[in-house]
């Protein structure tokens, strides 16, 4: 059985493709508390690693370089999209919005404030405030757990809440996701992958963040109970005012539910902006690439897909000049040796690109 309301988003928005449609035309205005200053912001991020010397190598240690200047705003109540193959740094950059991991360079700033600054109690309202949903339902519930203990340790570890109220926080998180109070004492396994993933939802929603950090959160799903859970966030977000920063390596999910795209290649930001603007517009050659090798609904159409040429390369061997230049056909000489500055235009969409004209 689906959880409570899910066929009733799919009746409503005529089937799964339907339901992510529905999301992408019915996109609501963002507004922000403060014109002048996001919710969150990455300025100059970066994130470095010292390495051992390798064998035979007469270098003692190399440098490393995982994230690269990498700068990002999210406003309140707007959904910004980061994309990018896997390896390209996305995870990273998640693991040090939420302080699993420290910049090697640069700021992560909430509400004006350097959170890497952030301790005792400040910090504790932090992590409140900015809540992860992880990729796979399958391994990020614990299955000797209940979901009553799942979906209440949040309130549990923060110690500022009584028994009674940290059960009525997680039977509203639960309704809130469509499951019903007769989950609180069954076990992850008992679950189809949809449910698994609104419950890791609702132990997310538990201490009314207003930051959801979505590290692919459907990709490990079928296709039909994507839009499910796509429509559940939408709906979510709607009635909670959160921010969203959505992780994918899927470009076409991400413009259909975003506000805002980053592209991200080998830990560098290629192409961003408003995602109508890079909907009709691809400039970097990455971007088309990404959004041309995605995989058609329909068999007959899959024999158009194009997919990007070679490799994403290893930050051990990162290439000098643009960093997308070994596999683009449209590299110059002058691709090989200067890395492009992230221009951008008057509407806000940024490219990193020597062959593009701003």
């Amino acid at each position: 059985m689906p959880p409570r309301g899910a066929a009733a988003d799919l009746r409503r928005s005529g089937g799964a493709r339907g339901a992510l449609l529905l999301s992408a035309r019915g996109r609501r205005k963002v507004t922000t508390a403060s014109p002048t200053r996001p919710l969150l912001e990455l300025k100059g991020l970066g994130r470095h690693l010292t390495l051992a010397r390798a064998p035979f190598s007469r270098e003692a240690t190399r440098t490393v370089s995982i994230l690269d200047n990498v700068n990002l705003a999210i406003a309140e109540n707007e959904t910004v999209g980061l994309v990018g193959e896997s390896g390209s740094g996305k995870t990273t950059t998640a693991r040090i919005i939420l302080r699993l991991d420290s910049p090697s360079s640069g700021q992560v700033l909430f509400s004006g404030e350097d959170v890497g600054r952030l301790d005792g109690r400040a910090l504790k309202s932090y992590r409140r405030n900015v809540q992860p949903v992880f990729q796979d339902p399958y391994s990020s519930l614990n299955p000797r757990l209940s979901v009553a203990t799942i979906v209440g340790e949040p309130l549990f570890v923060s110690g500022e809440f009584a028994k009674a109220e940290r059960r009525a926080r997680v039977l509203q998180a639960l309704n809130a996701v469509g499951l019903q109070a007769d989950a609180l004492g069954r076990y992850p396994h008992e679950f189809s992958g949809g449910q698994r993933q609104r419950i890791a939802i609702a132990r997310a929603l538990t201490l009314q963040p207003r930051l959801l950090i979505l590290d692919e959160p459907v990709s490990a799903l079928d296709i039909s109970i994507r839009a499910q859970v796509m429509n559940l966030l939408d709906e979510l977000q709607q009635r909670m005012r959160m921010s969203y920063l959505l992780i994918s390596h899927d470009l076409d999910l991400v413009v259909r539910v975003a506000d805002r795209v980053e592209v991200m290649y080998l830990g560098t930001i290629v192409e961003s902006g408003p995602t109508r603007s890079i909907a009709k517009e691809r400039r970097h050659p990455y971007t088309r690439a990404l959004f041309d090798s995605k995989l058609p609904a329909h068999p007959r159409e899959r024999r158009a897909i194009a997919p990007i040429e070679g490799e994403l390369a290893s930050p051990l061997n990162r290439p000098r000049g643009c960093p997308f230049h070994p596999r683009c056909a449209m590299a110059t000489e002058r691709c090989r040796v200067e890395a492009p500055p992230l221009r951008a235009d008057a509407a806000g969409h940024a490219t990193a690109c020597h062959m593009v004209e701003i």
